[in-house]
């Protein structure tokens, strides 16, 4: 999570939105690779092995952040036990996919940006006219093709990359591409989005981490640390933990000592 990173991303991201664009036709011929007309289609799309591909690619974004999202349900549920992930760990991955994969995709873009996918476009053999990523204006009303909510969840492996052991990271960095790429490949294979969908959604879910990470890891101002966070949820979470045993036994549960802060202390 460097700053050539970080600079690689935005030229990819200038490029693609910049070229297509301009011309956004190939966004066209780009997904027409995939269709077949004597198969009536983009072919990919019923076969079983395929589908499978598909969800198991969820199932294993998912699998990452699952522990993270279990261990802030128990600590909510009891504060006065430790977290049983790394605070900072726990923060990342939840934050970074609630907003990548879940926020910015389904509640802004998909919910507002009416661009049909490839499958459902007159070019394809669909009912819709084709639209640009730029344009919003299409027929489609509902989980509609900008931008692609898997792409955005297969690339945001990239966050459990980012905390993997500096040896190890760069194969990380690698492996996460590859299953980004390849989950969007079969997303474009099976006609649900255009190749701006997912590249897009990828560079948008890399920004995301590439910021998150940032804030809790490598900001001085604003760097956290574990105990921290661990201390902050047990405060916010004391009071309804503090009424649950007051109706059960009729007594308060000893008070924990908290910290104010959940950020670094840092002295000139």
């Amino acid at each position: 999570m460097n700053r050539t990173g970080l600079l690689i991303a935005l030229v990819l991201l200038a490029a693609i939105l910049v070229i297509f664009g301009i011309w956004p036709e190939l966004d066209l011929k780009l997904a027409a690779l995939f269709y077949s007309p004597d198969a009536g289609g983009f072919a990919y799309s019923g076969l079983p092995y395929a589908q499978f591909a598909r969800h198991a690619a969820m199932w294993i974004a998912w699998a990452f952040v699952a522990p993270s999202i279990l261990a802030l349900i128990v600590k909510l549920i009891w504060p006065n036990r430790p977290l049983m992930v790394k605070g900072r760990t726990m923060a990342f991955l939840v934050i970074t996919m609630l907003m990548s994969a879940g926020f910015l995709t389904n509640f802004t873009f998909k919910s507002f940006w009416d661009r049909p996918r490839p499958v459902s476009v007159t070019e394809f053999g669909g009912p819709w006219q084709f639209k640009a990523w730029w344009d919003p204006s299409g027929e489609c009303r509902r989980n509609c093709s900008f931008f692609s909510g898997e792409g955005a969840t297969a690339f945001w492996t990239y966050a459990p990359a980012a905390l993997a052991p500096p040896s190890l990271r760069p194969a990380a960095y690698a492996a996460a591409t590859v299953f980004g790429l390849a989950t969007s490949g079969w997303r474009m294979a099976f006609g649900g989005h255009f190749f701006t969908d997912v590249t897009i959604a990828g560079l948008a879910s890399f920004l995301v981490i590439w910021l998150v990470h940032g804030w809790i890891y490598r900001w001085p101002r604003t760097r956290m640390t574990d105990e921290g966070i661990d201390r902050w949820l047990t405060k916010i979470a004391w009071p309804g933990y503090a009424w649950r045993r007051r109706m059960l036994s009729g007594r308060n549960p000893p008070k924990p000592t908290l910290g104010n802060r959940i950020t670094e202390q840092h002295h000139d």
